[in-house]
């Protein structure tokens, strides 16, 4: 894996705050910072990934689709609710 340097300026709170999670977590500062960085870029992907998948649906089949679900099949063991739900 190709690694490079970048350099990046921190509020000192935040720097601070990193420094003290790094230690509790017992990682070095750069894997904290690196695993933080590669969260969010995931979390941006999924986001862009989910609306792309969105603006694709056929609203109107899913809901012929989900009206379906199960018609005709008697329920099996497993499909009751629990009391805590009911209420």
């Amino acid at each position: 894996m190709r690694k490079s340097n970048f350099a990046l300026r921190l509020q000192p709170s935040l720097l601070d705050e990193a420094r003290k999670l790094a230690e509790e977590e017992g990682v070095a500062l750069n894997q904290l910072i690196n695993v933080a960085v590669a969260e969010k870029l995931s979390a941006l992907r999924t986001e862009s990934y989910i609306a792309e998948r969105a603006a694709r649906a056929d609203l109107p089949k899913a809901l012929r689709i989900l009206k379906r679900a199960g018609v005709g099949r008697r329920p099996v063991k497993g499909d009751e609710l629990s009391r805590s739900k009911r209420k």
